[in-house]
């Protein structure tokens, strides 16, 4: 028998400065799209007069960035609708979804590339230097202004950080284009335009496996970077007076600002549950940054005890929690109701009946 009481912080206010920040983010994202979508038309031009696959696969990916921008431009768009009872954390998570799709859509651009420098090579083609030079110093300008658009933007944002590592693939590629047309004006050999091209996918390959490796743990809701889930039970249980024991802790984030987590708090008999709800939650807050928490406060038994076939259900971050006896338990409720039922005066405290075992 236990009594729970679930407290939800469910506020989905960002604050001023973070709605600030994602505006910012949201324009930078916009200019950084116009400007690669106007170059791209130029780049393709250029490559097909020179012949230039540097210049084509770097076109290629701009084509694909700007609609990877243009896509993480929607997501801001779409992360401002509020709340509602079919997607009660809104929709900020798509995001998410947003950076670890353009994170695969790298991975997808440099097996393209590969593969075309790998056929190049066996089958070199010719290349016009000059056309190549000059449309590759026209992108690496264009490209700058786009890559210190949006480096000046949040860096914790998976989805800017997802369209700030395309405009860094287009500026890598534009100096690989730079460096082949140079070699190629001076001394003819076109095998360095492939080459280059697969040194700079390589180098994309890197980045992108780290977005898709950070958008991913946040999609499979693993802990926060900077949160020792380990560390929240013992450390409550420590710090607030009247908890016993902190289990059943699970901590996941919607995006890396906004931080969720549960857990169970088994408390002591005299100790004032909203009181240490409060605590609990202010703690979270301060220490480990978790703005939305819920938690369910018991006296003895957890709730989940001999649930999945006898067992604690779910994963408990704290093992340390009671494995009282039901018997011994139940004893242990009824004479705390028939304590509290004989106690009068503004000093007894109000317990539900149903959770201090009499009838409802």
């Amino acid at each position: 028998m236990n009594s729970t009481e679930h407290r939800h912080d469910h506020s989905h206010s960002h604050g001023h400065s973070h709605d600030h920040a994602e505006g910012a983010s949201e324009r930078r994202i916009a200019v950084a799209a116009a400007l690669t979508g106007l170059f791209m038309l130029a780049e393709i031009a250029g490559g097909l007069i020179s012949g230039s696959l540097a210049l084509l696969a770097d076109a290629g990916h701009m084509f694909v960035d700007f609609a990877g921008l243009a896509l993480a431009y929607l997501a801001f768009r779409i992360a401002r609708r509020p709340a509602d009872a079919r997607n009660t954390y809104g929709y900020d998570r798509f995001q998410i979804l947003v950076a670890y799709s353009n994170g695969l859509v790298l991975f997808g651009i440099t097996f393209v590339i590969v593969i075309e420098a790998w056929r190049r090579l066996a089958a070199p083609e010719p290349v016009l230097g000059g056309t190549m030079l000059a449309v590759a110093i026209g992108g690496l300008l264009v490209n700058i202004v786009a890559f210190f658009v949006l480096h000046g933007g949040d860096k914790e944002d998976l989805n800017l950080r997802g369209a700030l590592l395309h405009v860094m693939g287009d500026l890598l590629g534009s100096v690989a284009a730079i460096g082949a047309a140079l070699v190629i004006l001076w001394t003819g050999w076109t095998p360095i335009d492939p080459i280059l091209s697969v040194v700079v996918s390589l180098l994309i390959l890197v980045n992108a496996w780290r977005l898709v490796r950070d958008a991913g743990h946040i999609l499979l809701e693993g802990a926060p970077a900077g949160v020792e889930t380990g560390a929240i039970g013992p450390g409550l249980t420590r710090e607030i007076a009247g908890v016993v024991d902190i289990h059943h802790v699970h901590v996941w984030a919607i995006t890396p600002k906004r931080k969720a987590a549960t857990l169970h708090a088994r408390i002591a008999e005299e100790a004032d549950a909203p009181a240490v709800v409060r605590s609990i939650k202010l703690a979270l807050s301060e220490r480990f940054g978790i703005s939305h928490a819920t938690v369910e406060i018991e006296y003895g038994l957890c709730a989940d005890r001999g649930l999945a076939g006898g067992h604690e259900h779910g994963h408990d971050h704290d093992h340390g929690h009671s494995h009282d006896h039901p018997h011994a338990e139940a004893h242990r409720h009824k004479d705390r109701h028939e304590h509290r039922h004989g106690e009068t005066g503004r000093d007894a405290p109000h317990v539900h009946p149903r959770l201090s075992g009499a009838p409802a």
